[in-house]
């Protein structure tokens, strides 16, 4: 993980580069005083949108608390929500069009499905499982079968009927 850290500053210096090549290409095409124009209002945006998807986000990971329910789906949809208004408050056309296709919903949900899916490699499977809930697998009774390797197509029970179940590691020491 820290040997990935070095490279944000070059990444933010590209990223930097990137947003005043983009706005320079844009104030040629339609004028300066339109690209200035669009990247206060995608900033003004961004701005409104960050209090209302933060409230939001708030609002669900209470809501999921007091149900009783694991907040990982309002957590993630939260943080996904947040950088997208970040992005948009973000003085730039390219952080602003980016922080926009995230605040799209087939696309929030793409992204929070890889949040979910980033997270839960990451952390051990009880803290997944404590964050999203017991994960839904389905298990074929009988000998073992290796699925091939390209695919991770899960096996099924009786008919392809789901069991509820969760994955436990074992204890270490």
């Amino acid at each position: 993980m820290r040997r990935g850290l070095r490279f944000v500053p070059l990444a933010l210096l590209l990223a930097a580069l990137v947003e005043l090549a983009v706005f320079v290409a844009v104030g040629r095409a339609a004028g300066f005083g339109i690209a200035v124009l669009a990247v206060f209002a995608a900033s003004l945006l961004g701005m409104a949108l960050l209090r209302r998807e933060g409230m939001r986000a708030w609002r669900g990971f209470q809501t999921a608390a007091r149900a009783g329910q694991p907040p990982g789906t309002q957590v993630t949809d939260g943080l996904v929500g947040l950088l997208g208004a970040l992005l948009l408050a973000t003085p730039g056309l390219l952080s602003g069009a980016l922080g926009l296709v995230l605040l799209v919903p087939p696309v929030r949900r793409l992204a929070r499905a890889g949040v979910r899916h980033t997270t839960e490699r990451r952390v051990s499977s009880m803290v997944a499982g404590d964050l999203f809930g017991p994960r839904r697998v389905r298990v074929h009774r009988g000998a073992p079968q290796q699925p091939p390797s390209s695919s991770a197509e899960p096996t099924v029970v009786d008919g392809g009927q789901p069991i509820e179940g969760e994955i436990v590691e074992p204890r270490q020491g």
